[in-house]
Order: C-alpha cells, then sequence, then structure tokens
C-alpha cells in the first residue's frame, strides 16, 4: 500500500493547526512555513504524477480497511494531474498574498489556505461519494474564512450569498448520497461503478433521480448557468489571492462530473440515457455565453475577471458535455489552461487596484509599473481569449476539434468563435482604457504617488505567465497525456479492480497499482 498518496491530505491537515497553535502571532513564521510546506507539497505531488504516468492505480486503505466498506484514497492519471494542478497554483499564489502584504490584513490566513488546499486535495484523491461530500464541506468553510479576510460590509454580504448558495448544493448533495444508497447500498465509486450495471430497465426511477441531483451539485461547484449566481460578486469582492485559489474550486466540480460520469454513470448505461446530452450541453453553451456578454458589459475590472471565469468553465463543461475520449481530453488541456490564467488575472486585477482609484473602466492617471503589469494584462488576456499563440488558442481548436463529429457541431463552434469574439472586444476595451488612456491623464497635483507594487508579486504573476507558456510549447506532450487519461476514463476496469482488489481484465497490474 503507497503510503505517499495521504500526504498531500496530512501535510495541510496538520500545518494548519500548527500555525495556529505555535505561530499565531509570529506572521513571518507563518509566512516560512507555509511556503515551504507548498514546496515539499509540490514535490509530493509531482511524484505521485510521475508515478500515475504510465496508467498505473495506486490505492490507500485508511487503516487498511478494505474497499466498499473502509475510507479509500485512490490516485489515477486524472486525479494526480488535479492535484499537480492545485499546487502549481498555489504557490504562486501563496508567494503573491506574501508579497502584497494580504495575508497580513487579517487573522488566520495562512491556517485557512491550508486547510483550504486539503479540501481541495481530498476531493481529487477521494474514491467514495460520501467523503468527497465531506471535503466539499472543508472547502466551503476554509474558503468562507478566506473571502472575508480582512473583513468589509461589502465581502461580508458576498461571504454570506456564496456560502447559503453552496450550503443548498451541500443539502442536494445529502439527498443524491441518500437515494444512491438506497438502491445500491455503497457509496463506493469503484463498487459503485459494478452495482449501478446491474440495476434493472424496470426499475431505475430512483438511480436516475441521484443521478440528476449530483449533476446539479456538482453544476454549482462548476458554476454553470443557471446555476452560477453565486461567482460574479464573490470572486469580485474576495481579496486577490483567495479569488486566484479559487480558480481551481469551480475545476473541482468539472472534476466531479468527469469521474461520476465516466465511472459510475457512462453515457452508455440505460438508467441515465440523455442525461448528459440534453441539459449539460445547453447549459454549458448558455454558460460561455453568459460569461463572455459579461465580460463585455462589466464596468470593473475584477466583474470582467470573474464573468471570464464562467465564460471559461462553460468552454471546458462544452467538452465535458460531449462525453468522448476527445473532448475530455480536450476539456483537461482547457481546464489546465483556463485555471492558470484567471489565477493570474486576479494577480494582475490586484496591481492595478493598488495604483488607482478605483477599478472603474474610467481613464485615470498611470499607475506605478504600469509597463510591466499592462504587459502582463496583455498577455494572459491573449490566453484568456484564445488568440495565438498561447494555450487558450489550442485548447479551444481541440475542443472545436471534438465537436466536430457531433450532431450539435453548429451550434458549438457558432457560440464558441461568436463568444471569442465578443471577449476579444471586452478585454481590448479593458487593456485601452487602464493602461492606454491612463497616458493623456495627467496626476493630480496634490495625490501622493502610489508605491510601486513588491517585486516578489510580479515574480508570482510571471510565474503563472511562465507556466501558461510552458502549457503552450509542451502542448503535444501535454495533448498526449490528457489523451491518455480519457482512455483510461472510458477503460476503468483497471480502477475498479484496484480499488476493490478483485482479478479483472487488467489484473496483471496489481502488484504494480499496491
Amino acid at each position: 500500500m503507497m503510503h505517499w498518496i495521504i500526504l498531500p491530505i496530512v501535510l495541510p491537515a496538520f500545518l494548519a493547526p500548527f500555525l495556529i497553535l505555535a505561530a499565531r502571532h509570529h506572521i513571518n513564521i507563518q509566512r516560512v512555513i507555509s511556503v515551504a510546506g507548498m514546496v515539499v507539497l509540490l514535490a509530493i505531488s509531482a511524484g505521485l504524477a510521475i508515478q500515475a504516468s504510465d496508467g498505473a492505480v495506486t490505492l490507500y486503505q485508511l487503516s487498511d480497511w478494505a474497499a466498499p466498506f473502509g475510507i479509500v484514497l485512490v490516485a489515477d492519471r486524472l486525479s494526480t494531474l488535479m492535484v499537480l494542478l492545485t499546487v502549481l497554483l498555489s504557490l504562486p499564489v501563496l508567494l503573491y498574498a506574501i508579497g502584497s502584504g494580504w495575508d497580513a490584513r487579517g487573522r488566520h490566513f495562512h491556517p485557512l489556505f491550508q486547510f483550504q488546499i486539503m479540501g481541495i486535495m481530498g476531493a481529487f484523491l477521494t474514491g467514495d461519494l460520501f467523503n468527497l461530500f465531506v471535503f466539499f464541506e472543508v472547502l466551503l468553510i476554509a474558503s468562507y474564512g478566506l473571502m472575508i479576510h480582512s473583513g468589509g460590509t461589502v465581502r461580508l454580504r458576498a461571504g454570506t450569498q456564496y456560502v447559503l448558495f453552496n450550503l443548498l448544493g451541500s443539502t442536494l448533495f445529502l439527498f443524491a448520497l441518500g437515494a444512491i444508497y438506497a438502491e445500491t447500498g455503497t457509496l463506493n465509486m469503484a463498487d459503485l461503478a459494478q452495482r449501478v450495471q446491474l440495476i434493472g430497465a424496470d426499475a431505475t426511477a430512483g438511480i436516475r433521480v441521484a443521478a440528476v441531483l449530483l449533476l446539479m451539485v456538482f453544476a454549482i461547484k462548476a458554476a454553470v448557468v443557471p446555476l452560477h449566481f453565486w461567482l460574479p460578486s464573490s470572486y469580485a469582492e474576495a481579496p486577490a489571492p483567495v479569488a486566484a485559489l479559487f480558480a481551481i474550486m469551480t475545476k473541482v466540480g468539472a472534476y466531479a462530473i468527469i469521474r461520476v460520469y465516466t465511472l459510475i454513470f457512462p453515457p452508455e448505461l440505460e438508467a441515465v440515457t440523455g442525461l448528459h446530452g440534453w441539459w449539460l450541453l445547453p447549459a454549458a453553451l448558455l454558460s460561455l455565453a453568459v460569461g463572455m456578454i459579461g465580460v463585455l458589459a462589466a464596468r470593473r475590472l475584477d466583474r470582467l475577471v470573474a464573468f471570464a471565469v464562467i465564460g471559461s468553465m462553460g468552454m471546458v463543461m462544452v467538452s465535458i458535455s460531449l462525453f468522448t475520449p476527445a473532448g475530455i481530453a480536450a476539456a483537461l488541456y482547457y481546464i489546465i489552461h483556463s485555471t492558470l490564467a484567471a489565477g493570474a488575472l486576479f494577480l494582475i486585477t490586484d496591481l492595478v487596484r493598488s495604483g488607482r482609484a478605483s477599478l472603474e473602466f474610467s481613464a485615470q492617471p498611470p499607475i506605478a509599473g504600469a509597463s510591466l503589469t499592462a504587459a502582463l494584462f496583455f498577455v494572459v488576456a491573449i490566453a484568456l481569449v484564445g488568440l495565438p499563440p498561447l494555450s487558450g488558442f489550442v485548447g479551444k481548436l481541440l475542443i472545436l476539434n471534438a465537436a466536430y463529429d457531433t450532431p450539435q457541431v453548429v451550434w458549438i463552434w457558432a457560440i464558441v468563435l461568436g463568444t471569442s469574439l465578443i471577449s476579444l472586444i471586452g478585454f481590448s476595451r479593458a487593456g485601452s482604457v487602464l493602461f492606454w488612456k491612463a497616458r493623456s491623464v495627467p496626476p493630480e497635483p496634490e495625490a501622493t504617488p502610489a508605491a510601486r507594487p513588491p517585486a516578489l508579486c510580479f515574480v508570482a504573476v510571471g510565474g503563472l505567465v511562465a507556466l501558461l507558456v510552458a502549457h503552450t510549447v509542451f502542448a503535444g506532450p501535454m495533448t498526449g497525456y490528457t489523451a491518455a487519461i480519457a482512455q483510461q476514463l472510458f477503460a476503468p476496469d483497471r480502477y475498479v479492480s484496484t480499488v476493490l482488489d478483485t482479478p479483472g481484465k487488467l489484473s496483471d497490474s496489481s502488484d504494480e497499482a499496491h
């Protein structure tokens, strides 16, 4: 049994209380421990990803209790990719929070940050639906504390809205789990994959209701229209490093849909016939349209970025809703791109905020460090819009290609290309007002010039931009790897046999898996 799998959960789970108990009055000690923990976590996550790269599925049984009765963690290509992506986003975000001083503007930022990482890692690695719910709740509690970090009435109001909407999702999640357990007697994902297949055609009503409820819950987490209302205000009002970290939060919902609806409720399953395409694809196209129209209509930079997240999630869900190997592979490539790009843009928004009276799209005097900030904004905007040569362009090509042989190809191509044009106009307007027109506005005579942001802030944003560039340069190997992930998802024999320790088509890999 491989014990390394549990470390991405255990390490932040131990660091968080340690920071509260031993270093709550020493911000510098908290910073050192938190960064050191993330560096160690990066090494662990990279090791797990390398181990899973050959297709091995690794199992960890807590207290050595076998599935489906015990709690299990499962590391395969998909889960380890998402774990590694989380760390690659979190480390620059943490460095930015330290460099900008956001972590010192309120209490317990670093412990909450660690608890947040714990919840995200657990959601990606768990092999049980109930524990997926548990880690979702850890996410909710930690994210609420981070969202209202440093206080403020507006931030508290947005945080309350965020919590109430997600509590509704949690309630639906419990109903879905109850329905699934009543129908199957288990909540282990691998066990469910076998038992759901045995349900007769005349007894699918209960499991179909559960599948619909789960899809709604995950759609809330992924901010799919019309279940997206919590996101714009929450992300726009959250502290910049927190909003940047939240770029991975919506991907947890996307991950859950991919995992559950390829393993437990695959498209060919008679009990859920039509569920994927009839509801998910139209909602995804609507999310893409609403998000990019929101980019064009936004009057503030932070709102623009929040709607860009909704639009990018719409793009991801369009590809996922195809439920083909090509569609899932394209979605995974785009998930990496959109996570890094959205995180970088939230941090750039804070760089702009530090030198302007407001984030309104109105001509104001130039900000300190405007040239470098403008260059970073220009690069990330190109990536989010999907213009060549960056990874957004590659990702959109992959999605369009995956949709080419589907009956909905005309709708998908028209909306994807049309919203790309809309987002291009929206980002162009924002950049011209924030950086170009600012040159024509003289500074106020008595105004104190804003200080240039610390170098560490630019280093953090530059790190995310460098990862975007690397994602483009190595697009060939990355698309090959995401295609391998998709193949593994649509052939889950190894996953099921490893978790349940039963002989299967790939039983000869049991030694490798354990």
